[in-house]
């Protein structure tokens, strides 16, 4: 196991690799299998090749995936990996930082959206916010920032009825 450095402790991590080929017509299942990617936080590793950190839920996600690419006429498997520690970190890096982003577009959101957000928005940002964090293997900086956003506009949509009146 490779010892990687994260912002507080070290961590032990092995990595789950997805490799796969899937046929470019039609293109539905393609597009599927890379939404599916995407929604999981994969890091691309190369051409057909993710990566994710190892537990039982990340390996059971890239094999429905890999099954799903070989119903659509492709090829996958999906392989355990010890790399260097330089690997190691430089992939949780791109990881932290991909989420850094998601959360940065979701804080300025939040931050337009001002006092007036009525509930459903406030919802759908609550369910954002949830999504990402469970693609946030790594806990990136702005994770904590955008919680805390996310909790000023519910606060002030909830106070804001009671000072109109």
């Amino acid at each position: 196991m490779v010892t990687v450095v994260t912002q507080h402790r070290q961590e032990e991590i092995e990595w789950v690799l997805l490799s796969y080929r899937i046929p470019r017509e039609p293109s539905t299942p393609r597009i599927a299998v890379w939404r599916k990617l995407k929604n999981l936080g994969v890091e691309q590793i190369g051409d057909g090749l993710v990566a994710l950190p190892d537990d039982a839920r990340t390996r059971e996600h890239l094999e429905w995936i890999a099954a799903d690419v070989v119903r659509a006429g492709g090829e996958a498997a999906v392989w355990v990996a010890h790399t260097s520690r330089t690997t190691s970190e430089q992939i949780a890096t791109q990881m932290r930082a991909a989420r850094n982003l998601e959360y940065r577009s979701l804080i300025a959101e939040a931050a337009e959206s001002g006092t007036s957000t009525d509930k459903r928005t406030l919802q759908r940002f609550r369910r954002t916010v949830r999504k990402i964090e469970r693609r946030d293997y790594f806990k990136a900086p702005l994770r904590d920032r955008a919680r805390l956003a996310i909790d000023a506009l519910t606060t002030a949509t909830v106070e804001e009825p009671a000072s109109t009146s």
